[in-house]
């Protein structure tokens, strides 16, 4: 079965090559669905060894395009700041041999992780396995005839990888294969791993809650580049659950 790898990108010279290096293998087609960089992405994804392609429209977008680009069996959605581990092409093909699995994801390592980082790990980890939803830095992964009965990544601002592992879910089961990707601990040490579990945990509940996504989204943004400093973020009002 031959696996096509789409990562999807906007600045990131700085991490794409490993990326795109830790993809490579037989029968693999890597594909970088970039965003608009203004630093030397594409170039650099290219002399690395993928297919880049030119894609607005935000991550859902980009990933879409990208497993359009290729005619892979299998496909993998790699963020740019995650590394896949050794022997991840055998995992891969081997969870997706079983008809009853729908979808897959890798463990999560951060790496050079502190003792908070290293829970934070664990803890989704524990999600993972337990309610079958990992995330977009778990590199999911699944048949290309299963991604296309579900009509690909929903098109959302935001969490479009939590809601395509739900709806994955109604058509079998998630699997979790035995080794870890390993990912930036940037964006937990921009805010810290308190405020950034508490504004993850935050984000979810609103999705779940009915706020729309680009609300979520616009919030989301805002307090990474805040640091949750009151005045420029949006405030939010979930709405009353007792009220539906």
């Amino acid at each position: 079965m031959t696996i096509d790898v789409v990562i999807p990108t906007l600045d990131e010279a700085a991490a794409v090559a490993a990326a795109v290096a830790s993809a490579v293998g037989p029968g693999i087609e890597t594909f970088v669905a970039d965003g608009g960089s203004r630093d030397d992405t594409r170039q650099i994804a290219e002399r690395a060894g993928a297919r880049v392609l030119l894609v607005q429209g935000g991550r859902a977008t980009q990933q879409n395009a990208g497993a359009r680009a290729g005619d892979g069996d299998l496909l993998l959605f790699l963020h740019a700041d995650t590394l896949l581990p050794e022997g991840w092409t055998k995992r891969v093909r081997d969870a997706l041999a079983d008809p009853c699995v729908a979808l897959g994801a890798f463990r999560l390592s951060i790496a050079d992780a502190t003792r908070a980082e290293r829970l934070i790990a664990a803890a989704a980890n524990l999600r993972s396995r337990s309610f079958g939803v990992p995330y977009g830095d778990q590199a999911l992964f699944l048949r290309r005839e299963t991604f296309d009965a579900l009509g690909g990544f929903a098109s959302l601002p935001f969490m479009e990888d939590r809601e395509l592992a739900l709806r994955a879910r109604k058509l079998g089961r998630i699997a979790l294969v035995d080794i870890a990707v390993e990912t930036s601990p940037r964006r937990w040490r921009r805010l810290g791993p308190a405020r950034t579990t508490l504004l993850n945990a935050a984000m979810i509940a609103g999705y779940r809650l009915g706020v729309a996504p680009e609300r979520l989204a616009r919030v989301y943004r805002s307090g990474l580049l805040s640091g949750f400093r009151a005045a420029p973020v949006e405030v939010v009002t979930f709405p009353d659950p007792a009220a539906n």
